[in-house]
């Protein structure tokens, strides 16, 4: 007679997931727990976790902004800095704001502005055809996501008339790629992470069209790093815009904001 494998508690996941690495190993433990519809599946989660897959993609799905934004395998997943620049835009947003989030990934800033502002009109973009249909899933009733490279897929009728312009651009200097964690490194694309030479081409691309864009009193917002920040400045502002940083020492976030002047 063969004997069944005990089912999973809370300290054999804590355990298995310390042995792995995890650092917090007992959230994640509550999080596999009550998530898994089953103790198969939860047998199954635990293991792709130890074999490294990012949580969220264990979990398919990331807490943005007091939200469950779904995060499939292959996809960006939304970091809680960004947060800042999502509260950022919120604070500066009129009521039925016309947003776009170019490089959207799973769409987690656009979601979780539009479902902030009452009347927003959404418009999404990414590359990744994995992340269009994920971000797609999450924007569904809430707006619209498009295929492409930055602006080319909007429709030309937005022209002028953005009042929200978020980028969550690629940042990471190219020679800094292969410094990164094994779960960014290895399991999200490299096109949501590499940012050229400096870290800075893809905001280049997007600074120098977003004055064409954005409304008369119109804002850009780019997250960068703390290092990078005066250089990202200088490019937002080498694009026609009103630049500022504003830092949140709380959540290690550093973000610029470029206003076309009214």
């Amino acid at each position: 007679m063969s004997q069944s494998t005990p089912p999973l508690t809370v300290s054999s996941i804590v355990t298995t997931l310390r042995a792995a690495g995890c650092v917090f190993a007992e959230d994640e433990a509550e999080l596999l727990l009550s998530t898994a519809p089953d103790p198969t599946e939860l047998a199954a989660m635990v293991e792709r976790r130890v074999a490294g897959l990012p949580l969220e993609h264990v979990l398919g799905w990331a807490e943005f902004h007091g939200m469950r934004i779904a995060v499939d395998p292959g996809v960006f997943v939304p970091r809680r800095r960004t947060e800042f620049l999502v509260s950022q835009a919120a604070a500066l947003a009129p009521a039925g704001a016309v947003v776009v989030d170019l490089c959207c990934g799973s769409g987690a800033l656009g979601v979780a502005l539009a479902s902030a502002l009452p009347g927003a009109e959404l418009h999404a973009v990414d590359v990744e055809p994995a992340a269009v249909r994920c971000a797609r899933r999450n924007v569904e009733g809430l707006g619209t996501v498009y295929e492409g490279d930055l602006f080319a897929p909007l429709p030309v009728s937005l022209r002028g008339r953005v009042d929200v312009l978020l980028a969550n651009v690629p940042y990471v200097p190219t020679d800094d790629v292969g410094l990164l964690p094994a779960e960014a490194r290895i399991h999200e694309p490299r096109v949501a992470l590499d940012g050229g030479g400096d870290g800075l081409d893809v905001m280049r691309r997007v600074a120098a069209e977003a004055p064409d864009w954005l409304a008369p009193g119109g804002s850009l917002f780019v997250e960068t790093s703390e290092r990078q920040a005066a250089r990202a400045r200088e490019t937002v502002g080498a694009g026609g815009l009103t630049p500022r940083v504003v830092v949140s020492g709380e959540l290690y976030a550093t973000v610029v904001i470029g206003t076309r002047r009214p």
